[in-house]
């Protein structure tokens, strides 16, 4: 499948610009990083990339939507990988940051309660023992419901973009070319938010680098379990429940800075290179047909090829 560079930019242009628009307004206009303003500025954030495809694909080159962007909502295992690798990572990059010099276990600092939405006290439960044990299990239990649900209901604003029109705009040239384009874009796309403070408060301007790489080797992992899928939908849970899993990481630690710890910090890069590595390993001795070794699969159209590499009403 050629590159249509055209239509690639034309979708990335009017992602970049309306999101930084956005963004330059919020923020100019007084907007924080508190709730609620925050969460209604970051849901709308996140749909910018699912419009901007709708636009190009659907408006501008009258092309379908559903096959082409693998809009499948049908469950198969792969949606479960989705779900479940986000807890792996999690956990794996808190035991990574532990190896660390200066960051220790320390489960009674900190309210680690913080993070519920729902605490038990609104239930009028008083948990008076084995309260980090408690505090582990409701956030898990929190970040699983709302990874397929209201999490992924917003990762597909982004995902329908990223790994909807995206990777298959760019398959052509290959999965891990297609993927590392896909994670520059969407981690230098952060960056109205990352130099206000979001998940790099101490560092906003290295922030901005460091969300990129996080991407970079996200990238991979999230397309794998698109293509595998066939469904926007799995990218979607992944980056949901990766959400709702990240608190997970840091839970109970003290010592360390958000350069260090954390899924946006060293120990989670090391943990995601990792898992690209056992990626590989498995696509290409038990995954069936290897993706990461060639190019990635478009997905199936009834379009004819003018429909998809020429917008409307422009002749060849």
């Amino acid at each position: 499948m050629v590159v249509n560079v055209k239509k690639v930019a034309m979708f990335l242009g009017l992602t970049y610009a309306l999101t930084f628009l956005i963004a330059f307004v919020y923020f100019r206009a007084g907007g924080t990083l508190k709730s609620p303003g925050i969460l209604i500025f970051g849901v709308t954030y996140m749909f910018v990339p699912a419009l901007c495809a709708f636009v190009v694909q659907k408006l501008i080159y009258k092309a379908p939507l559903k096959g082409p962007l693998r809009i499948n909502f049908r469950p198969n295992r792969w949606f479960l990988v989705a779900w479940l690798l986000p807890l792996l990572i999690a956990f794996a990059t808190f035991g990574v940051a532990l190896l660390f010099p200066g960051v220790t276990f320390a489960p009674d600092q900190q309210d680690n309660f913080r993070y519920l939405l729902v605490k038990p006290e609104h239930f009028g439960l008083e948990i008076a023992t084995n309260r980090y044990a408690w505090a582990v299990f409701l956030t898990l239990l929190q970040g699983l419901l709302t990874g397929i649900t209201v999490n992924a209901l917003a990762g597909f604003g982004e995902e329908l973009g990223w790994r909807g029109f995206l990777q298959r705009e760019l398959s052509g040239l290959g999965f891990w070319r297609a993927s590392a384009i896909i994670g520059l874009v969407t981690g230098y796309w952060h960056a109205p938010l990352i130099i206000q403070g979001f998940n790099y408060p101490e560092h906003p301007w290295a922030g901005v680098i460091l969300m990129t790489v996080d991407t970079l080797l996200l990238a991979p992992l999230m397309s794998y379990v698109c293509l595998k899928a066939d469904s926007v939908v799995a990218a979607a849970i992944f980056h949901g429940t990766g959400n709702g899993m990240s608190v997970l990481a840091t839970m109970g630690l003290a010592g360390g800075n958000e350069l260090l710890v954390g899924g946006t910090g060293l120990a989670g890069f090391l943990v995601l290179v990792v898992a690209n590595l056992g990626m590989v390993v498995f696509d290409r001795w038990f995954g069936g047909k290897a993706i990461t070794r060639g190019f990635s699969r478009a997905a199936p159209t009834a379009a004819s090829s003018s429909d998809i590499t020429q917008p409307a009403n422009v002749n060849p």
